[in-house]
């Protein structure tokens, strides 16, 4: 029987390690945080627990529906048919639907057409290794043109990936079209799942499940070191000491492992640290009365200088007196914002609100907070498919991934699942 340790508690973390238990093995998964979830942790919110970054369910998560199905949960899961909006140039219009392109003034009868042509040819994409290497500005626009680009991409683009704007992979980018595109009841109806109890309820499972089956989950436990003889793990040093384990998988930013694996030749150190990755400062606001009913709100505006707005409770509905909202700001480290403290994101945010909804008054803020990673986004270039370094390392017995494997595929809990599968089916072989 191998002794393997896992490091990092998210859904990777712990889906790989329910896998290594199922094929036999001793499992222990390291955790730094006081808490299971990763980028799934919930908090408290002011008395609601709730996730400090906002996820949602598509109808194509098929490894996050044969994990439910799994723990029988299934019926935890709930759909509801959500709208979008797109608010651009000082006012929002509905998006997401047929009827709301043809209403949309802002692009030419022939510019919807080329749109829609775009929509209806993503989604039906199965084999995204010829964009893998195109650009996907160049790809978008060979579609729809440089006039609906400017109108519908270029803000987007540039209030979430600045300086790597124009180095993004097409498949990364078309992924995300096609998965949305896919998450509908009809033609006119976009439909969004989500769990009650929150990403709690897989994260609470898995770990229960590993538990009870004698895995240890190692809280505040930072790894220091993955101790190495000869080329082969022999161990990890964490604030816990050193223990002895014959494989090790790491499922934390990668930017991480060339720290911890001091060993590692330097061919392959390199190919980690030209992986590159946008932080976010995620500010979350509690709100008597919501700002629209769409779950989703595009902005393209030049007085506003975050990309989007989530509107969660539209998606889940809480209790309907309290409406929560999430503004994410993505920006490299470098850019000034980044040293902004989380109360002036916040004002910032909240100076926003009324011009997305005139009716904004500050008096129906309830309470806010803010929540930073500093690995939220993997970018990736065209080609990025060959630069990404294999998940088992020249050392014997290290493994690693992060979310920059689910590509092209999107950030979501059941990329994460899959990934984690994936990972430990690697170290098992």
């Amino acid at each position: 029987m191998t002794r393997f340790a896992v490091i990092g508690s998210g859904p990777m973390g712990l889906r790989a390690a329910t896998a290594l238990i199922d094929a036999g093995h001793n499992v222990d998964v390291y955790e730094r945080d006081d808490r299971i979830g990763g980028m799934s942790a919930h908090f408290d919110f002011n008395g609601l627990d709730i996730e400090r970054y906002y996820h949602f369910v598509c109808r194509t998560d098929y490894p996050l529906f044969d994990l439910l199905k799994r723990y029988g949960l299934s019926d935890r899961l709930k759909w509801t048919n959500t709208k979008m909006g797109y608010f651009y140039r000082g006012k929002l219009y509905k998006w997401g639907s047929p009827l709301a392109l043809l209403a949309f003034p802002h692009l030419s009868p022939i510019q919807k057409i080329r749109y829609a042509l775009h929509v209806m040819h993503t989604k039906g994409i199965r084999d995204w290794s010829a964009l893998d290497k195109e650009e996907a500005g160049a790809w978008i626009r060979k579609w729809i043109g440089d006039g609906a680009y400017e109108v519908m991409w270029r803000d987007s683009f540039r209030l979430k990936f600045f300086e790597y704007a124009d180095n993004l992979s097409a498949s990364w980018i078309g992924t995300r079209i096609k998965r949305i595109a896919l998450s509908r009841e009809s033609l006119f109806k976009e439909s969004l799942g989500y769990l009650e109890g929150g990403s709690d309820l897989v994260l609470d499972a898995l770990a229960g499940d590993i538990q009870a089956r004698g895995g240890r989950i190692l809280l505040a436990a930072p790894v220091q070191e993955v101790t190495t003889q000869d080329g082969k793990v022999t161990g990890i040093l964490s604030a816990r000491g050193w223990a002895a384990y014959d494989g090790v998988l790491s499922t934390s930013p990668i930017q991480y492992v060339p720290r911890m694996v001091p060993t590692l030749p330097e061919d392959y150190r390199r190919k980690i640290e030209s992986i590159e990755n946008i932080p976010v400062a995620c500010v979350i606001l509690k709100l008597r009365h919501a700002i629209s009913d769409n779950f989703w709100m595009n902005i393209s505006d030049s007085r506003i200088e975050i990309p989007g707005v989530i509107e969660y409770s539209n998606l889940n509905p809480l209790d309907g007196k309290q409406h929560i909202l999430y503004a994410p700001f993505y920006m490299p480290k470098t850019h000034p914002k980044w040293k902004s403290t989380d109360q002036a994101l916040i004002d910032e945010v909240v100076s926003y609100l009324p011009m997305l909804n005139s009716s904004f008054d500050p008096s129906w803020v309830m309470a806010t907070s803010c929540h930073r990673y500093e690995f939220a986004q993997t970018i990736c270039p065209p080609g990025f498919q060959g630069a990404l370094p294999p998940m088992e390392s020249p050392i014997a017995g290290f493994y690693m991934a992060d979310t920059g494997y689910y590509y092209p595929e999107d950030r979501s809990i059941s990329e994460s699942l899959d990934v984690g599968r994936r990972l430990a089916e690697v170290a098992l072989r």
